[in-house]
């Protein structure tokens, strides 16, 4: 009994820690990461019950910034084009949050413990930002391009408009309420 007790715990924990695969299917992701221990729907369910973001807009968030991939790093920089150098940023885990936003998100949450690549406190993490980026620049909760752009150019980025003159953060944030618009119609489509 033990055994079998046991490899089930390590069966259950080994899923929590792989990437899932068909990350352009939400609905298969939950189904991929549907266990007892780490259960992603319910993290973003509880999430957007909190701050009011939707699920759709928040998994879109992390499949842009990370591609749903815990431990995620920005590449690094070359020193004479073939000698990995420093890393252009902090960004890490799910959200690709700094060091210096992820530590403000802990102290105003009191989440001290709080993991970036821990797929609940990502998630929690980015419903955050996004109501941080209503609060501040009265973005629409459901507005998946801005809500993007905020994230992408920080709050202060916003307000100051640095993303109108920057086509590639206006592509990104496009793909990101792209995927937010396909990730909607999955989850009506597989009843969540």
């Amino acid at each position: 009994m033990r055994v079998l007790l046991l490899a089930l715990l390590l069966v259950g924990l080994a899923g929590c820690a792989s990437t899932p695969t068909r990350t352009e299917n939400v609905c298969a992701v939950f189904d991929q990461k549907g266990g007892w221990f780490n259960n992603w729907y319910k993290a973003a369910k509880r999430t957007e019950k909190e701050y009011g973001v939707p699920v759709p807009i928040l998994m879109a968030t992390i499949y842009k910034e990370s591609g749903f991939q815990a431990r995620v790093k920005p590449p690094r920089t070359k020193l004479l084009w073939i000698i990995p150098w420093k890393r252009p940023s902090s960004a890490y885990g799910y959200p690709q949050a700094l060091d210096g936003t992820w530590a403000w998100y802990q102290k105003e949450t009191g989440r001290r413990g709080a993991k970036r690549s821990d797929f609940s406190d990502a998630v929690h993490f980015v419903g955050w930002y996004h109501h941080q980026s209503h609060m501040r620049n009265g973005i629409p909760l459901n507005d998946a391009y801005h809500l993007y752009l905020a994230y992408y150019a920080g709050h202060g980025g916003y307000s100051r408009g640095v993303w109108k003159n920057k086509p590639y953060m206006q592509r990104s944030a496009r793909r990101a309420a792209a995927m937010a618009d396909q990730y909607r119609a999955q989850m009506a489509g597989c009843g969540r």
